[in-house]
């Protein structure tokens, strides 16, 4: 009986192990029929050292030198404008004239008591000499005197503010006064604006003062003139530190002989820091930016890729290497993306800097790197590259 039972337990467990033997070949076979995953196809860009100027960027407002909104202390009648939209005037020229008839009367009847008092002042001081009149009357004929031109002052005064004058010069602005336009004391009736040279006012975080000074130059773009530069000096830093924003405020002169910069224009203002010195360069778009760190793919072939990561791997006590190779990654001279960290620094146009983490010659991914891992076998066409202009400009169609 127990022999039995010895034998059936045996075939059954032969049974299960023929089954178990079965499937284990039956899935293995399904895995060698499973395709491996052909190369990615991504483009690439050499690794280049490239002269490389430092700068400040910073968005600027356009302001005058000078700038005023012309008006009137006195209200009246304007009687003639002297100037007509958008011209240019010099400084004292007469632009508009208010009726001024009646001011113009009492400042002659101003003129004329101011006469009479020198007049009586002067005969009085004749009767003095013969003793027929006081000191006293002499004193007071002065006095009188005195007051009659001080009112004659006073309405010329009155007269002249009938006349508005350029303050200095400028262009004026657009207008809509008319003769017989009754204006108010304080209406605006013109702007005026010297244009050259202009100023542009901006801001700096309080991290970039140390690389600032007066009389540095600027370097200025807008975008009413794409393509074209302008260019400028410091003349005044703030000495006060925005306290709420912890930026400085920074102003510099800029030429504009062809008064093209207007005030109120938005630009873009660069400042140029130091020497020019040599730096890592690639393309923005061959970075890619993660939380545990900034990493590009460096392409190699398959045997150097396996001699790159190979002693990382076996070292004891060695920091953490890259991620483990794709199994599927062939071998030989076929190309393969290993992934690299990289310390970035400043960026200019399409291209950023690379401070740490490759050297000049590389060949880097520069675009399709969201298909890659560590490993990943890839296929080069550079049929169609980023863009990688240190100076970019808007491309229309």
């Amino acid at each position: 009986m127990t022999r039995r039972m010895i034998i059936m337990i045996g075939c059954v467990l032969l049974v299960v192990a023929a089954l178990a033997l079965g499937k284990f070949l039956q899935i293995r076979a399904l895995i060698a029929a499973v395709p491996k995953p052909g190369p990615q196809t991504v483009s690439t860009v050499e690794v280049q050292k490239l002269q490389w100027q430092s700068q400040f960027s910073a968005v600027g407002t356009l302001n005058p030198v000078r700038g005023a909104d012309l008006g009137t202390e006195v209200a009246g009648l304007v009687r003639q404008v002297h100037f007509k939209s958008g011209q240019d005037v010099k400084a004292g020229a007469l632009l508009v004239e208010l009726n001024a008839d009646s001011d113009i009367a009492q400042l002659h009847a101003a003129e004329a008591a101011a006469a009479q008092a020198a007049t009586v002042l002067k005969r009085d001081q004749a009767q003095l000499a013969v003793q027929a009149v006081s000191q006293a009357q002499i004193d007071a004929d002065t006095n009188d005197l005195k007051a009659k031109r001080a009112q004659v002052e006073q309405q010329a005064a009155l007269v002249a503010k009938k006349s508005i004058r350029a303050p200095f010069a400028g262009r004026l602005g657009i207008t809509a006064l008319n003769p017989g336009q009754y204006v108010n004391a304080g209406d605006k009736l013109v702007t005026l604006q010297t244009l050259d040279p202009i100023y542009v006012d901006f801001t700096l975080p309080q991290q970039q003062l140390a690389g600032l000074a007066v009389g540095q130059a600027v370097n200025l773009a807008v975008d009413a003139f794409a393509g074209q530069a302008f260019s400028g000096k410091i003349n005044a830093i703030s000495p006060k530190v925005d306290a709420a924003t912890r930026n400085v405020q920074v102003q510099a002169t800029v030429s504009n002989p062809k008064q093209q910069l207007l005030p109120g224009m938005f630009a873009t203002v660069k400042i140029d820091i130091g020497g020019a010195r040599e730096q890592l360069t690639l393309p923005s778009t061959a970075v890619t930016y993660n939380p545990y760190g900034s990493t590009v793919f460096v392409v190699k072939t398959a045997d150097a890729f396996k001699a790159a990561t190979a002693p990382a791997a076996g070292a004891s006590g060695a920091a953490p290497a890259a991620p483990a190779a794709n199994a599927n990654a062939p071998s030989g001279d076929q190309l393969v993306a290993q992934q690299v960290f990289v310390e970035t620094g400043p960026t200019r146009g399409d291209q950023i800097a690379i401070v740490k983490g490759l050297e000049a010659g590389q060949v880097v991914v520069s675009s399709g790197q969201n298909k890659l891992k560590n490993g990943t076998p890839v296929k080069v066409d550079n049929s169609v590259q980023p863009a990688n202009s240190p100076n970019p400009t808007p491309q229309e169609k």
